[in-house]
């Protein structure tokens, strides 16, 4: 029996020393070439999610999207149109619009702000902002974005309702979750937090989807106790763990997927009648100025659209009248959005199309002509990045190493700036 007690003793003892060797060294890791201290330093805290997959191995591979692995995620990062969380600070689409930023000289503040929610590393580091800038300029990647640690570290939101990101991270080695009863393991501590389980963990970063980005639940009497993770982190049955756990707990799956092309929305009539914005035409016409207005209505079922990213989206409205022939007589547009020139610098969240709220914009033209069976006509547009100043771009281009580099990066932009449509409304004048 003594024997027995000691082997298993023994056993208990090196199991221990594994897993906290584990946790705390990174065993697993691509140990080929030495990481720079600076990495290191990081790493002590946020261990990397190559780690955590010794146990969660089926949750990493959803977020570092291994499981459905495609030539768009491996060249773009994407996949079903939206960018994967564990795939964001390297994608190419990253490094452009970050490039095109820096054209404008934004502060060191404004950097850290940035990069406090495509790599929260920097809230507890910020004194490596610039080095994690630098990789992603180089196109060499080696320190993680959003990684499992960085989400699983939030303990809380921050107290000043106006922080942007709102959320806190705790360094420790303490793993914060939605289980109210998690199980002891021997590689960290564990912890219930109720915030993972409401849309303001979410919307810590992804702030402009809701009317109230703080807010546990989403203002919906359609969608009664829905949140983010209902839709974005579809519930199945099983372990969070590949070694051990309950087999009968509801977890959730780490893609956190989305929809950024309204095409998408077609396969579900219901969802895009709530969704998608609508607009209505109040106008008249007085000789040959045609004024009036367009209110832009939003569902609120479930948050704003389209794409996750809060800052980048630009929305272009425009008004034309037309006669019976089709031939435009007239023509109103306004651009809403923010410039590469003033991001972080606006109340951040105003944007056009936002959830559950009607807006309306005013516009005033003048017919070139008259026409018979005149006709006016509303469009909505929206890009997902806004089109960059010459200047901007032409500065971030000279910073480039080849010519087939320079124009890669002028087709990805101009891709991505692209206004694709979201709505229309047709009526007579």
């Amino acid at each position: 029996m003594r024997r027995g007690a000691f082997a298993a003793g023994l056993v208990a003892f090196l199991v221990v020393g594994f897993g906290t060797a584990l946790f705390q060294e990174g065993a697993g890791q691509d140990k080929k070439s030495p990481k720079e201290p600076w990495i290191e330093e990081i790493e002590s805290v946020f261990v990397r999610s190559e780690v955590c997959r010794q146990c969660h191995d089926r949750h990493y591979e959803e977020m570092a999207g291994l499981r459905e692995m495609t030539m768009d995620l491996k060249l773009m990062g994407r996949v079903d149109a939206a960018l994967l969380h564990g795939t964001a600070l390297p994608s190419p689409v990253f490094r452009a619009v970050m490039g095109i930023w820096l054209q404008t000289n934004p502060s060191a503040a404004k950097k850290q702000q940035c990069l406090s929610c495509h790599a929260p590393a920097v809230t507890i580091f910020p004194q490596y902002t610039d080095r994690i800038i630098g990789q992603v300029m180089s196109g060499k990647v080696t320190v993680e974005g959003i990684s499992c640690a960085s989400c699983h570290l939030v303990e809380k939101l921050s107290d000043d309702p106006n922080k942007v990101p709102s959320f806190e991270l705790t360094a420790g080695k303490t793993m914060y979750g939605p289980f109210k009863d998690p199980e002891d393991n021997m590689i960290h501590t564990s912890f219930h937090s109720p915030l993972y389980k409401g849309a303001n963990f979410c919307t810590a970063c992804h702030f402009e989807k809701l009317r109230d980005s703080r807010s546990p639940t989403i203002d919906s009497e359609i969608l009664e106790g829905t949140v983010c993770q209902s839709c974005h982190m579809e519930q199945s049955t099983g372990s969070s763990t590949s070694k051990r756990g309950a087999m009968t707990r509801e977890i959730g799956r780490h893609y956190f997927r989305g929809i950024v092309i309204p095409g998408l929305m077609l396969k579900n009539r219901n969802l895009q009648a709530e969704w998608m914005p609508r607009l209505e035409i109040d106008a008249k016409k007085n000789g040959a100025k045609v004024d009036g207005q367009v209110a832009v209505m939003n569902g609120a079922v479930p948050h704003n659209f389209p794409d996750g990213d809060p800052v980048l989206k630009q929305f272009y409205l425009a008004v034309t009248v037309k006669d019976k022939k089709g031939r435009p007589l007239g023509s109103f547009q306004k651009t809403f959005g923010t410039p590469y020139e003033q991001l972080l610098e606006q109340p951040l969240g105003d944007i056009l199309v936002k959830g559950g709220t009607t807006k309306r914009i005013p516009f005033e033209l003048t017919l070139s002509d008259e026409g018979e069976g005149l006709q006016i006509e509303a469009v909505l547009t929206y890009s997902l990045i806004p089109k960059p100043a010459p200047a901007l771009l032409d500065g971030y281009l000279k910073t480039l190493q080849s010519d087939a580099e320079r124009e890669r990066v002028k087709k990805l932009i101009a891709d991505y700036a692209e206004p694709r449509i979201l709505t229309f409304r047709t009526k007579p004048l």
